[in-house]
């Protein structure tokens, strides 16, 4: 399968090049040229399937070119190594906890495939070393620093913002040492991706260094996505009903993923955009005009995005037709207010804690349900509450116990890297 730029100024590649390079010289995202549905009672097989046996099926006609089906198997035993449970809330409402991986995010899955692909390439081109630039608003870079850490071959260099993330996510990303280097960046997430996305296109660096991304611009990060779209259908009990998903959305390679998953068969009625106040998409629905702007921050941190980079490979599967797309996707924005309201409403009524990015999730759901009774909604939970003690637990007074992976690094002292700019970042790199 070959991959083509989405600024279509650049060749198509392969799945490997498209991993390694991260992001087109054209400075497009890559896309996958065509794909297939999966086969005709697939849907059905799947129930007494594994979700390493389902994953595969997923993600083979994108990868089998550039990596053999053994060791294909073999990365997707390795990353998928935790569960993904669909918890009941009600009736009509469950949530799918993505956060049971090594840092209790969502991301650990994507970070973890990549990874390993990566690593697996290195191994056919022995002498070869790869940068891995991330820039996070919260729980990429602890996902991306575990699931690269001691990966043979790969530097991974972190950028996040000053400030705008949470302790515990910041532990997660400056503590690892060995091959992972945190930058703290004196700015916002959307600074920190410029500047990542600046990195790929200046070529004193591209000559001097083999550079990679590991953000959801990278279809290795993006893809695998799908999988947990596909596990929640198998533990719905009534596969008849409309199924709705919610997605908290910051950078949108999530519900991008999703929307992948139903072009490959997922019989998906509605997928919501839930956002804070970063309201880009909610606003481009409602007006037709796309208008990025500085990222605001907010108590659901991971979602601070200004100017969302997936959202044009949503508009490329629907034919960059708003009318097309506005069938299959509704958008909504909240207020930190709103989301403290439905962290309380969960746990009062449901006996349910949420983060804050699953409580955003939470609120489009109820919004779209509320005159769709036949519908059985689902919202994503895309990071343990723990990652947020300093909203959760003063929201729901309640003390949360530290689970042991998070417990195991809150000692750990904290190793980062100050800069204020890209030349800051291109001289670290070039140093």
């Amino acid at each position: 399968m070959q991959f083509y730029s989405l600024n279509r100024q650049a060749d198509s590649v392969s799945f490997k090049e498209a991993v390694v390079r991260g992001l087109a010289p054209d400075k497009g995202l890559y896309f996958p040229e065509k794909w297939a549905p999966l086969p005709a009672g697939f849907l059905k097989e799947m129930e007494q399937m594994s979700n390493q046996d389902i994953a595969l099926e997923l993600i083979r006609q994108f990868a089998i070119d550039d990596i053999p089906e053994q060791a294909l198997k073999t990365i997707i035993a390795e990353t998928l190594t935790f569960d993904f449970p669909l918890v009941e809330i009600d009736q009509q409402v469950a949530t799918l906890e993505l956060f049971h991986g090594p840092t209790m995010a969502f991301k650990d899955v994507g970070a973890r495939f990549m990874a390993r692909c990566l690593g697996y390439f290195n191994q056919q081109e022995q002498n070869s070393k790869v940068t891995v630039l991330v820039a996070t608003s919260g729980d990429t870079g602890g996902a991306v620093a575990s699931g690269f850490l001691g990966v043979e071959g790969v530097e991974v260099v972190i950028l996040y913002p000053r400030g705008k993330v949470s302790e515990v996510q910041e532990k997660q990303l400056t503590t690892l040492g060995q091959n992972i280097t945190a930058l703290e960046v004196d700015g916002t997430f959307d600074d920190c991706q410029r500047m990542v996305k600046t990195a790929f296109l200046d070529k004193d660096l591209t000559s001097a260094k083999n550079l990679s991304s590991a953000n959801s611009i990278n279809v290795a990060r993006w893809l695998p996505q799908m999988f947990y779209f596909f596990f929640a259908y198998q533990q719905v009990a009534d596969k008849e009903a409309d199924l709705v998903f919610s997605v908290p959305s910051g950078n949108f390679g999530n519900i991008c993923a999703g929307m992948m998953a139903a072009q490959l068969g997922l019989p998906v009625k509605q997928f919501i955009a839930a956002t804070n106040s970063n309201d880009v998409v909610p606003n481009y629905l409602q007006t037709g005009k796309y208008q990025p702007r500085p990222s605001k921050q907010t108590i659901s941190n991971a979602m601070d995005v200004g100017d969302p980079s997936n959202f044009i490979r949503i508009q490329e599967i629907y034919g960059h037709s708003d009318e097309r797309l506005k069938q299959h996707l509704s958008s909504v924005a909240f207020t930190d207010k709103e989301t403290r309201e439905a962290m309380k409403i969960l746990y009062r009524n449901n006996g349910y804690i949420a983060d804050p990015h699953g409580a955003v999730g939470y609120l489009g759901l109820q919004q779209y349900l509320a005159d769709k009774p036949a519908a059985q909604g689902i919202f994503l939970e895309t990071a343990h509450p723990v990652k947020f003690l300093d909203v959760v637990s003063p929201v729901l007074e309640q003390t949360i116990a530290l689970p042991p992976q998070i417990a195991a690094i809150m000692h750990k002292e904290k190793k980062a890297i100050g800069i204020a700019d890209y030349e800051a970042l291109k001289a670290y790199l070039l140093a």
